[in-house]
């Protein structure tokens, strides 16, 4: 028996030892919040946190977010990572696990793969309802591995080795985070990062109530972080909440990219000497995703952040992320407190029927799912075809005749203002989800609200407020959206802002009151957490993973121009360089979808050692590029063309380096096989 699992056993032990007269976690309300309360006093749990690589093929993939079928991966300028953390307590008898992923969104398939391996390893300790899987919601990551129709239409179809990728490296961190589990404490800051970002639609911002918006920020300036160390004094790791879009990498970048979170994690991992090559414990640092719905990174507008390019603007972003987080972490004293609990359910969002005080527009309720003209649109850091703004609100003086003829003819009329496109809840199987999994998961005081959609700022405060009430009797003082949790389903905008028809109201699947919906429904799951009632899910989402079709051709075989080997250089770096200058070389290579090279790398920069070659960069640091590019050279035109680059950082120590790429090449008869190119050396001054 692996002695490190016993860890955890000893942990709730020490702390049932100071939570013994605690009432039992399920009961009566009043039993129930005495517990809680009990619970509140403890500051000791058992805390965990992994990290794994979940980057899918790095070439030839259609990327997910912008829904651009001409982009497609060609390289990795950083890896995707799965960051996941363990949090139990004694005072309940229960532990939670929350996943940040460097993905798009997170689809219904990927949760029951996790959970499938998870139960597989251990039993009934994990399931739906206590493991909670959000995205970063990076637009730089390969797609294919959602299991609704509408996702996949620009990627040509399901992706299983990229759907494998992401369920395996997401399992592994949660495995890495529970081999790693110890007693320990946790502790709470919150703050404001201001100047991060601005709200892309503003004009349907400005639709709500003025009592409601006027004098707050156009965006959520918080940021909420946990600092979790051993008890004894190791640092473990640290999540944190901010709401931004990952936009920054533009929908002409082909790169893999965990975007501005992606970047800020792995400034703080870095700062923490976290080695993603070793097998053991390393320090974690989650930048998790909130209610970014209508949050841009581009504060200049449109598509332009604060750097004179993609990457600058990516690393502006990250590095203010950073900085806050950083200044929190290092002044983090509150302790979370209480106890661990949780409640899940699964909810048909198409056909919830609402109270007429919650609408203020008489009996409701939710519709088909649809999506709207605008949607075609994009937004304005991801524009598509179109306009934004396309809305049947007041057709006679808003429009001409033809904008007129176009609201008649795509009128829905439980979906409002919306001249709907395409019904993607009319097929079967819908093309996307209509049965969405609502989870909360309390962690001492402070609640996070699982939801699969992408919530604007005002609607994001709404559904926090609605939570707030419920589970404030029970000592929550803190209420954080979690956004694209669990599946995903496009987003949910106030019914102001639906009236506007911008691109986040055409994209709000389930109609004008879809938010009035969520807060009804979220409150209903609130107030089981808070009694300790048992929480029924009467529908459950079908399992689509084998119902799967893809137009996408895999690699048939690689090949190299007559007289060169695999991992020949083509083109070889100087002589010397400066630091501040950039490194680059070319190789003779092969397709990366024949192996992704999961927790390895396609490139590393080498420094000569009196002991040997030592690594010094691979191809998840922000100073390294590894690019991939077909070439059709005689006479086979199956060859690859791998570029690396190396942008020498400041205080890089002087000596002898050399760039090294890794591949694998396929024969005809399917066989793989590895290869290596190193290029001549060249000296850092």
């Amino acid at each position: 028996m692996n002695v490190r699992a016993l860890v955890p056993l000893f942990a709730l032990a020490l702390a049932a030892a100071t939570c013994a007269d605690a009432p039992a976690a399920d009961g009566d309300g009043a039993a129930r919040l005495d517990g809680l309360a009990a619970c509140g006093q403890d500051e000791t749990f058992t805390l965990g946190a992994g990290v794994y690589d979940i980057t899918g093929p790095a070439a030839e993939l259609g990327m997910m977010g912008y829904a651009m079928l001409e982009q497609k991966t060609a390289g990795v300028h950083q890896r995707l990572r799965s960051r996941a953390f363990v949090v139990g307590s004694a005072c309940t008898g229960k532990r939670a696990v929350f996943v940040s992923a460097d993905l798009m969104s997170i689809s219904q398939a990927v949760k029951q793969g996790v959970v499938e391996k998870l139960q597989a390893r251990y039993g009934s300790l994990y399931g739906h309802e206590n493991v909670m899987l959000s995205a970063t919601h990076t637009h730089a990551g390969p797609g294919g591995y959602i299991d609704y129709a509408l996702y996949n239409l620009t990627v040509l179809g399901f992706d299983k080795q990229n759907y494998d990728a992401v369920v395996e490296g997401i399992f592994q961190s949660v495995v890495r985070a529970h081999e790693a589990a110890v007693p320990g404490r946790a502790r709470r800051a919150e703050g404001q990062l201001a100047g991060a970002a601005v709200n892309r639609s503003r004009a349907a911002y400005l639709r709500n109530p003025a009592a409601e918006i006027g004098g707050a920020p156009e965006t959520d300036q918080a940021m909420t972080l946990l600092r979790f160390d051993a008890l004894d004094g190791r640092a473990l790791g640290t999540v944190n909440w901010f709401a931004v879009h990952p936009t920054s990498m533009g929908n002409d970048n082909q790169l893999i990219s965990g975007d501005n979170k992606g970047y800020a994690s792995y400034l703080f991992e870095r700062s923490k000497g976290t080695d993603y090559l070793a097998p053991g414990p390393a320090f974690v640092a989650a930048f998790a995703q909130s209610n970014e719905g209508d949050v841009s990174p581009n504060i200049f507008g449109g598509t332009q952040g604060e750097g004179a390019n993609d990457f600058e603007s990516t690393a502006a972003s990250g590095k203010r992320q950073y900085d806050a987080a950083r200044a929190l972490y290092d002044a983090a004293t509150q302790p979370l407190g209480g106890g661990v609990d949780y409640r899940f359910a699964y909810v048909k969002l198409d056909e919830v029927a609402l109270d007429p005080a919650d609408t203020g527009e008489g009996p409701q309720a939710t519709c088909r799912a649809s999506i709207g003209v605008s949607m075609l649109a994009g937004a304005e850091d991801g524009p598509g075809f179109g306009r934004e703004g396309f809305s049947c609100e007041d057709v006679g003086d808003a429009f001409d005749l033809g904008d007129a003829l176009v609201c008649e003819g795509l009128s829905v009329p439980c979906q409002g203002e919306k001249p709907v496109v395409l019904e993607t809840g009319a097929f079967a199987p819908p093309w996307t989800p209509n049965v969405l999994p609502l989870q909360i998961l309390r962690l001492g005081k402070l609640a996070l609200v699982g939801v699969p959609f992408e919530m604007t700022t005002v609607a994001g405060r709404r559904l926090r407020q609605t939570v707030l009430d419920e589970l404030a009797p029970a000592g929550v003082d803190r209420v954080v959206i979690a956004g694209l949790a669990n599946s995903y389903a496009g987003y949910v905008a106030t019914r102001e802002e639906y009236a506007a028809q911008h691109y986040e109201g055409a994209s709000t699947h389930f109609g004008p009151h879809t938010l009035a919906a969520l807060r009804q429904e979220f409150a209903r799951v609130a107030r089981a957490l808070r009694d300790g009632a048992p929480l029924a899910s009467p529908v459950a989402p079908p399992d689509l993973r084998g119902q799967q079709h893809t137009i996408q051709t895999g690699v048939v075989f690689d090949a190299t121009p007559l007289g060169k080997s695999f991992g020949s250089v083509i083109a070889q770096p100087a002589a010397a360089y400066q630091a501040g200058q950039t490194v680059s070389a070319s190789f003779w290579g092969a397709h990366p979808k024949n192996n992704l090279r999961s927790q390895d790398s396609f490139l590393r920069v080498e420094r000569s050692t009196a002991s040997g070659w030592k690594a010094v960069a691979h191809d998840w640091d922000w100073e390294t590029t590894y690019r991939w590019q077909r070439d059709n050279c005689f006479p086979t035109f199956a060859c690859s063309r791998v570029t690396v680059t190396w942008a020498i950082p400041p205080g890089t120590a002087p000596g002898t380096y050399r760039l090294r790429h890794d591949g694998d090449w396929k024969a005809i008869g399917g066989q793989i096989t590895p290869y290596q190119g190193v290029t001549r050396t060249f000296v850092v001054q």
